[in-house]
């Protein structure tokens, strides 16, 4: 099982796409004021919400420059792709942005999805998700590696020759978050590799099954389970005092973010309803609970989360036994 115990975290993922640069970095400041635990932005050159036909900051240098702006929050991509970037590369620019951020990188990495963006690009897709899984599980062990300041060298799809990674991070550990929960070859992967985890929208059902093939996958090859930070991505959160009113919100923001269609099952409402949509997660023991944020970045939503939602989950937790 997870740490049942951990400290409750939470999240704010401002989404990099239909904003504007002021408005952006605005949203990441106000969450980290707010006391948010992490703040992320998507790693996409392409908006994937609406039309793809739209403006989007590419995440790196956006969390790069929000890492100068902002003072206690983790910082970090939700996640990365791992086929925009050699490995012992991003290993580098993780490690450039845990020194700008004073010790608050998160290195995230998933295998990527979306081919419309590899095409435009120009940048290799393979030949389906198991080509990119590999490219994944090799990619993996160069940046942990490079991270703790090891000399790597490499051959196979990445090369490398006696690469060094200095100046050494400042955290002792950067942690390796790895997104996604397919239970064969990802959830491996982050018994393998990861610090932290992160899943999508799933119901309580699914999330058991994936919870007892990530233990299944720690017990394979001995690591601690209680070692992997779960998180959790909620989907965009809106809240006002009625439900209806805060679903007319999400629909206005989503047809600001290129005429998308709004998304069903989210945390959209009053504060005891995105306390109920969250404690599933809880009660599974994730801990660390991610919201998005869409532009036009909703002030009132933020501040009711920090303020009015996060006090109801950390009760909810006390009167279950469990610290928060």
């Amino acid at each position: 099982m997870p740490d049942m115990n951990a400290p409750l975290k939470m999240g704010i993922n401002n989404w990099n796409q239909y904003s504007d640069w002021p408005s952006f970095l605005r949203a990441q400041q106000r969450a980290d004021e707010l006391g948010f635990d992490s703040i992320w932005t998507w790693d996409h050159v392409y908006p994937i919400v609406g039309s793809h036909e739209g403006p989007i900051f590419e995440g790196y240098t956006a969390m790069a420059a929000v890492a100068t702006m902002t003072r206690n929050a983790s910082i970090g991509l939700l996640v990365g792709a791992n086929t925009f970037r050699n490995p012992a590369l991003v290993a580098k620019m993780v490690t450039t942005l845990d020194h700008i951020s004073g010790g608050r990188a998160i290195l995230g990495i998933g295998a990527a999805w979306f081919e419309t963006e590899h095409e435009a690009f120009g940048l290799e897709f393979g030949d389906g998700p198991p080509e990119r899984l590999r490219w994944l599980r090799e990619a993996l062990p160069i940046m942990r590696a490079m991270l703790d300041g090891e000399r790597t060298t490499t051959t196979g799809r990445y090369t490398t020759e006696k690469a060094l990674n200095l100046p050494a991070p400042i955290q002792q550990r950067v942690p390796i978050l790895i997104g996604g929960a397919g239970p064969k070859v990802t959830l491996r992967l982050v018994a393998e590799y990861g610090d932290m985890n992160n899943i999508g929208r799933v119901t309580a059902d699914e999330l058991a099954e994936k919870e007892r093939a990530l233990a299944g996958h720690c017990e394979a090859v001995g690591r601690d389970e209680q070692a992997i930070e779960r998180t959790a991505g909620m989907g965009p959160c809106f809240i006002r005092d009625s439900r209806e009113e805060a679903f007319t919100v999400m629909a206005d923001v989503f047809a600001d973010n290129g005429n998308a269609k709004t998304w069903t099952d989210m945390p959209v409402g009053h504060p005891s309803h995105i306390v109920e949509h969250c404690k599933p997660y809880l009660d599974a023991g994730y801990r660390h609970l991610i919201f998005g944020s869409p532009a036009p970045y909703d002030d009132e939503t933020l501040e009711r989360l920090a303020t009015e939602v996060r006090p109801e989950l950390e009760a909810y937790l006390a009167s279950q036994g469990k610290d928060s």
